[in-house]
């Protein structure tokens, strides 16, 4: 009986090591497809931010990762850095509404160097269906307002909604969560404003 217990055990044994040596030859072929998927999804997002062609594979090699929880409300935050000739052109930046209406709002925004937003997409919210969901693309072009409008200083009052005497359209019904996404554009921009040095420090995503 022992006899035929560890001729079993040898049999699963050899058979299950024979399914880890083909998962990770499996693993191993198909890695490289994967990693370049991940990078093209990664490069249509930041396109979206960008002007037509400025996505490329450089741009993902340009990336810091920052920590900054209370004014980006997230840690290591991926920020992309868009350059031409050699001159930075634009960040293309993680951060965080806190306050939307249902919790946190994960935006992505292109912001140039002078504060100038070129673009603003939302990543991932919780926010109410048919009201706070305007914040995405395929519900409504809201998020386009954001484009070329210009941060001057802390005190600029025109990054607000019209309901707080800015320029920013608010929902119908649903004035938290522009309110929230207007707030969190604008103290990025200023932050970015404000941190010149951004421009030169070394890339450090591959360390992540």
């Amino acid at each position: 009986m022992l006899k035929y217990i560890s001729k079993n055990a040898l049999l699963l044994a050899t058979a299950a090591a024979a399914c880890v040596l083909l998962v990770a030859s499996v693993n191993q072929l198909t890695a490289p497809k994967i990693a370049e998927q991940i990078e093209l999804e990664k490069l249509k997002l930041l396109q979206e931010v960008l002007p037509a062609g400025a996505a490329s594979a450089e741009l993902l090699q340009d990336c810091l990762v920052l920590q900054q929880p209370t004014v980006l409300f997230q840690n290591d935050a991926k920020t992309y850095r868009w350059r031409q000739n050699g001159e930075l052109r634009a960040y293309v930046i993680e951060t965080t509404a806190p306050d939307g209406y249902s919790g946190n709002i994960q935006l992505l925004a292109a912001i140039t160097p002078d504060g100038t937003v070129l673009g603003v997409r939302t990543l991932s919210h919780k926010e109410t269906p048919g009201l706070g969901d305007k914040i995405e693309m395929r519900k409504s072009s809201w998020m386009d307002s954001f484009r070329q409008k210009k941060l001057q200083s802390a005190d600029d009052r025109r990054f607000a909604v019209k309901k707080d005497g800015g320029q920013f359209d608010q929902f119908t019904g649903a004035t938290i969560t522009p309110r929230a996404v207007v707030a969190a554009v604008k103290r990025t921009a200023l932050y970015l404003k404000q941190h010149p040095e951004l421009a030169d420090l070394p890339a450090n995503c591959q360390l992540q």
